[in-house]
């Protein structure tokens, strides 16, 4: 069993294990519990009454967090022809039809949303086993396979962020860091919650949201009431 310090001792004891915390109870104990000598993440998991191996339960959809995530999100953008310029006028960090060669000779891999124009999707095609599992493939359905670069790349900047139900069903979302105001967080999680509580599969039976826990990167997890969290 892994040794726990003194630190995480010491912020695991401001959290009732056995409470179900309101939105804003959670957000001001998360940032409190935040002690790291960095500015930690602050993170939603989100375990869903769905099962996901069924194509019509799962949940997948973005959202524009509207304080961002507080991360500097690099675009890297496939196109072709004056699609490159238009993305790199567009604020891209990489564009261009090469960067699919060097994801699949390299390994290149230093972006953090990727976006394409329908005509490169083709090519793509040959690095999907690498882009895919790490979350970075373009998606129609998530808007990042679009002819309208200067929109798509602005709300990947801004603070779109794309969730997903996993194998076990949960779904975890960065909604901003713990130096962000306790106002700023709580807008972003009531945004998200929306979000995803709007996205209920109809086929879903049952309690939608089975648990939801907040917490930062080095903090306890902090167990929310998803009865409450669903009248938003």
């Amino acid at each position: 069993m892994p040794k726990v310090g003194k630190r995480y001792k010491e912020v695991a004891n401001l959290v009732d294990k056995e409470n179900l915390y309101e939105l804003s109870e959670a957000v001001s104990l998360v940032k409190k519990a935040a002690t790291a000598k960095f500015d930690e993440t602050v993170e939603l998991h989100l375990k869903l009454g769905v099962d996901s191996r069924h194509a019509d339960q799962q949940v997948r959809n973005t959202v524009v967090l509207p304080n961002g995530t507080g991360k500097d999100v690099r675009v890297a953008v496939f196109a072709k022809g004056e699609k490159v310029n238009e993305a790199l006028e567009a604020g891209a960090d990489f564009a261009g039809e090469d960067l699919i060669a060097k994801i699949q000779n390299e390994g290149w891999l230093d972006f953090d949303v990727a976006i394409a124009t329908p005509d490169m999707m083709g090519q793509i095609g040959r690095v999907a086993r690498i882009l895919g599992p790490r979350g970075l493939m373009p998606n129609p359905k998530t808007g990042t396979v679009t002819l309208e670069l200067e929109k798509a790349i602005k709300e990947a900047k801004s603070g779109k962020v794309e969730y997903r139900t996993d194998k076990q069903n949960i779904v975890h979302v960065a909604v901003g860091k713990a130096s962000f105001t306790e106002e700023a967080l709580k807008e972003n999680l009531e945004t998200l919650i929306r979000a995803i509580v709007k996205d209920k599969p109809a086929s879903s039976k049952g309690r939608f949201l089975r648990s939801v826990t907040l917490t930062s990167t080095m903090g306890p997890g902090i167990k929310l009431n998803t009865a409450r969290l669903m009248e938003l």
